[in-house]
């Protein structure tokens, strides 16, 4: 008789998650996402938002999840409790962290290659023990993966002021670790993380570059100066039909256009250091919804001339309105006060620095432009586009979803395409100006 072999759990653990490793997307009956646990140091705390897939959280604890519309209503207070037994933090020295757990949401439905699936996210705020350093400690954190002995956690770092890491810079939060269960064992390790000290000088890059990519992404706030400034270089005709006139010049259009910028940055720096430091307080939603009144605004002015010569008072005010949006991005980073005084000066510099360049960019071509028969359709053009824009994003941010909104969301993307168009054309309308002019003199 032949005995059947012993073969250890562990390494059938192995092989099981092997084979379904391997196996056919449609064979699994879950899709298989890890969760994530991502960090944001600060100088006295560590905030984190864990991410938990409804599918394998439904594995570990039984609990209805997926495709029970009462998820969140049945489930939020069982998971907070669920969490506080799977989480946990200790110092160098070894003494626990206060762990304080927030109110769980919902994720929006994602696809992916194995199936449908959705997150409960979790805020999560862990102060260390007093003298402790919030860059060194050792997590415990094993939820899901107790369970699920083939699922991941991935941590990292999101943001870190003192590295310059922000994550809404252009930069990727930063790996720490992985945990996972050990399949010789089925014990889940802890995770040592011992982040190296940054510096005053990396904090002040990382977020000026935080406002550089706040103005290259931010296609509002920049179609709002731009067509403001459309008209710039044009006199207005202020008779029976108010209308925009010919060019005034290249002095007078780029005082004109220093006047605006410099109007502009008056007013949302202002707006700015106050909504940083929650001086001054707006919902998110009615600022939004004004900025695209901004541009529509501003828009009909480059149309026809409505404010002409108030156009620094027009430029300032919705400067305020704009300042209070830049705001909530440092208002929500939780920085000390020191560093907040140095973010406020970087993400300043970095919006001017930007702007500039955009202005520096564009500007010279619209002047050319301005001096030929081709500027009023180009004008028109524009503005006409800026409105369209303005009444998508309107629309939007009242809470209409319109086809013209994600039209206008994409505009940022042909900004570099449209710049080479207005260059060639600027260039080519002037020169054939110029050969008719000493033609005619000729």
């Amino acid at each position: 008789m032949i005995r059947p072999c012993s073969i250890p759990r562990s390494l059938m653990s192995f092989l099981l998650a092997l084979v379904l490793a391997v196996m056919p997307g449609h064979v699994l009956a879950h899709p298989m996402p890890t969760t994530t646990v991502q960090l944001d140091l600060h100088s006295d705390a560590v905030t984190a938002e864990l991410a938990l897939p409804l599918n394998e959280l439904e594995v570990a604890t039984h609990w209805k999840l997926v495709n029970n519309p009462q998820t969140l209503t049945q489930y939020s207070a069982p998971l907070r409790s669920y969490i506080a037994q799977h989480l946990a933090l200790t110092g160098a020295s070894g003494q626990a962290w206060t762990v304080e757990i927030g109110q769980p949401t919902l994720s929006q439905v994602q696809q992916t290659a194995t199936g449908a699936y959705q997150e409960f996210l979790v805020p999560v705020t862990l102060i260390p023990p007093a003298g402790a350093s919030v860059r060194d400690f050792t997590l415990k954190y094993d939820a899901i993966v107790r369970e699920v002995k083939t699922h991941s956690i991935l941590v990292s770092v999101r943001r870190d002021w003192e590295r310059g890491l922000n994550n809404e810079s252009g930069n990727e939060s930063v790996e720490v670790g992985i945990i996972r269960a050990d399949p010789r064992t089925d014990l889940v390790p802890l995770l040592p993380i011992n982040q190296a000290r940054g510096s005053a000088w990396q904090g002040f890059v990382g977020i000026f570059m935080l406002g550089v990519h706040h103005i290259a992404e931010g296609t509002d706030h920049l179609l709002f100066l731009l067509t403001l400034l459309l008209p710039a270089p044009l006199i207005a005709v202020m008779n029976r039909r108010p209308h925009w006139g010919d060019f005034g010049g290249t002095r007078r259009s780029l005082l004109n256009i220093v006047k605006i910028t410099t109007a502009f940055t008056v007013g949302h720096s202002l707006t700015l250091l106050l909504g940083t430091l929650r001086i001054v307080t707006v919902p998110d939603a009615p600022i939004e919804a004004l900025i695209a009144v901004s541009i529509l605004v501003s828009a009909v002015h480059a149309l026809r001339p409505i404010f002409p010569g108030r156009e620094l008072m027009i430029a300032g005010g919705f400067g305020l309105i704009h300042g209070l949006a830049f705001s909530y991005t440092l208002a929500e980073l939780n920085l000390s006060t020191w560093q907040t005084a140095l973010s406020l000066l970087g993400f300043n510099l970095g919006i001017e620095a930007m702007q500039l360049l955009v202005i520096m960019v564009t500007m010279p071509w619209l002047i050319l432009l301005a001096q030929t028969k081709l500027y009023p359709p180009v004008r028109v053009f524009g503005a006409s586009l800026a409105a369209i824009a303005s009444l998508g994003w309107l629309g939007d941010r009242v809470g209409w979803s319109n086809p013209l909104g994600v039209l206008a969301d994409r505009l940022g993307t042909a900004g570099p395409w449209a710049l080479i168009a207005l260059a060639v054309l600027a260039l080519t309308g002037f020169t054939v100006t110029r050969l008719r002019r000493v033609r005619a003199t000729a």
